[in-house]
């Protein structure tokens, strides 16, 4: 519901200001202008590459983790109720280093995306911005936005792939 509000005072500003002043407004497809730059696919590349190295951390350990388990479990029998305890203990300890493990690798990774993907926003939104002003685009609205409900304007992909000298 409070999405429906949203959408609907969003839609009636635009009507309103266009009633006021005719604006010029154009839309942008910002997914296909991104994956289209070598710089997204580099980075895109490093950031695989990152997560494949830490999920292989985590999976040694996990590994390591599953084996001790597989052997306390078969030589349970034969230790004291003192021994299987402390080996709980320590399958514990395992576990509780693979969630810190997780959750560190997760933090690490939101914080690489930011540090790589943060020069390349800039990059589009330097290009859309220029793009812009040589054209007398007052607003230029993501193509892929579920918002639009009626799509005739101009489209500012093309100057914006061209600023950015790619295809």
């Amino acid at each position: 519901m409070k999405k429906l509000s949203v959408l609907f005072a969003a839609v009636m500003m635009v009507v309103s200001v266009g009633m006021a002043k005719a604006q010029k407004i154009a839309t942008l497809d910002v997914l296909g202008v991104l994956n289209a730059m070598p710089e997204k696919k580099k980075a895109d590349a490093d950031l695989k590459t990152f997560l494949d190295t830490k999920q292989a951390e985590i999976k040694k350990k996990a590994d390591a983790g599953q084996a001790k388990l597989k052997q306390y479990t078969e030589e349970a029998p034969k230790k004291s109720a003192d021994e299987n305890k402390a080996r709980e203990a320590e399958l514990q300890k395992i576990k509780e280093e693979i969630d810190q493990m997780q959750d560190k690798a997760q933090k690490d990774l939101q914080a690489k995306q930011e540090l790589v993907f943060g020069p390349i926003e800039k990059k589009l939104n330097d290009a859309v911005e220029k793009v812009s002003k040589a054209n007398g685009y007052e607003f230029v609205m993501d193509a892929n936005s579920p918002a639009f409900l009626y799509k005739a304007g101009a489209d500012a992909t093309a100057a914006v792939k061209k600023e950015l000298g790619i295809q």
